[in-house]
């Protein structure tokens, strides 16, 4: 036999192991891909949910202008004459006490378009006014424009809506591919990072106060196409400062049930009638207290939920402590949540790549 046909011959032996080889690189090649994806994740978590973002990010408009969807540009926010020459009402989408929502047309752009119901909810409605215009950021819906002549707001129009009947959204047929258990936990690390932001915003420690139950709190919030969550009514947003000893009350009702705090509940029994002068005030782990009943929503009740709530037992029962000052703070539930998202992605590669991170 040649030396060439010998070659040939032991070429044709080593083939098998050779394709052996071949489909282990490929499944390595893909592995690595998937963990590179997490941890190009990890670091868009890192930026995205930081409690507010530099002016240097490139996708926050400087104060005053904005941009929204493919717009590559900032432009100054609609004045009331552009609002009345270049926006177009279609119908009506929404209503609560101190607004309506209509879905509007600017530029062949579909746009949220609010209107005050009533006189006597002005405060509350330009209060929201403000706060849009102080808070933009990733965590809070875009503000296009507003009139305040006429009680008007422009905001981007978000087609699927605030938080509530997630469940059938996530059944439509396309979003069927949405409702994984990464993505819905994205969604409470999504929602802790509001809560974050709120309690160290620019302007100092807010509280979520339009919060009295869980279908309250769903409805403050919108759910965009790419399923992520933005603030979108902040027309009950009180400062707490603890240096200048202010506290809040939400509102001058009495509240009931397991879902507001225990400090939010009337703490004298029910043998002495409500008295709001006599009600004491609360700070913002008011809201940390609800974090565990809307992430209990957001995960559902689909494959992997019960693991993910399993690993947050401990960080849920700190956040139902009676005593508000033994919560957590919403850095501390975000960074348990970003956490664990990164973590399981990463037990979620082969033995073989976990070995290399």
């Amino acid at each position: 036999m040649s030396g060439c046909q010998r070659g040939f011959s032991r070429m044709e032996k080593k083939s098998p192991h050779s394709k052996q080889v071949h489909v282990r690189t490929g499944i390595t090649l893909v592995l690595l891909t998937f963990v590179l994806i997490n941890l190009l994740l990890y670091f868009y978590l890192d930026h995205h949910f930081s409690p507010w973002h530099s002016s240097g990010d490139p996708d926050i408009c400087p104060v005053g202008s904005f941009k929204m969807g493919s717009m590559e540009t900032c432009l100054p926010l609609l004045s009331c004459e552009a609002m009345r020459k270049e926006v177009r009402r279609l119908k009506l989408v929404g209503e609560g006490a101190v607004k309506k929502v209509y879905l509007g047309e600017w530029k062949e752009r579909k746009v949220a378009v609010s209107q005050l119901t009533s006189m006597e909810l002005q405060d509350d409605f330009l209060h929201g006014l403000e706060m849009l215009k102080a808070l933009q950021s990733k965590h809070v819906v875009t503000l296009l424009g507003y009139c305040e002549e006429n009680f008007t707001i422009l905001t981007e129009y978000h087609p699927l809506g605030s938080l509530k009947d997630l469940e059938e959204k996530f059944n439509l047929p396309r979003f069927r591919s949405f409702n994984t258990w990464p993505n819905r936990l994205r969604l409470a690390v999504d929602y802790a990072a509001i809560i974050n932001y709120l309690h160290n915003s620019p302007l100092g420690t807010l509280v979520m106060c339009d919060s009295s139950d869980l279908d309250k709190v769903l409805s403050q919030y919108l759910l965009t196409l790419d399923f992520r969550i933005v603030a979108n009514d902040l027309d009950a947003l009180p400062l707490v400062s603890r240096e200048k000893g202010q506290l809040v009350k939400c509102g001058h009702r009495q509240l009931w049930g397991e879902f507001v705090a225990p400090e939010q509940r009337w703490p004298r029994g029910e043998d002495m009638e409500f008295d709001d002068e006599h009600m004491p005030p609360y700070d913002e782990k008011t809201d940390i207290w609800k974090i565990p009943d809307v992430c209990d929503y957001l995960l559902g009740h689909g494959e992997g939920s019960d693991i993910i709530r399993l690993h947050l037992f401990e960080i849920h029962k700190e956040c139902k402590k009676r005593n508000p000052a033994e919560r957590p703070s919403a850095q501390t539930v975000l960074n348990t949540y970003k956490h664990l998202l990164m973590s399981l992605l990463k037990d979620s590669a082969a033995p073989e790549v976990r070995d290399m991170l």
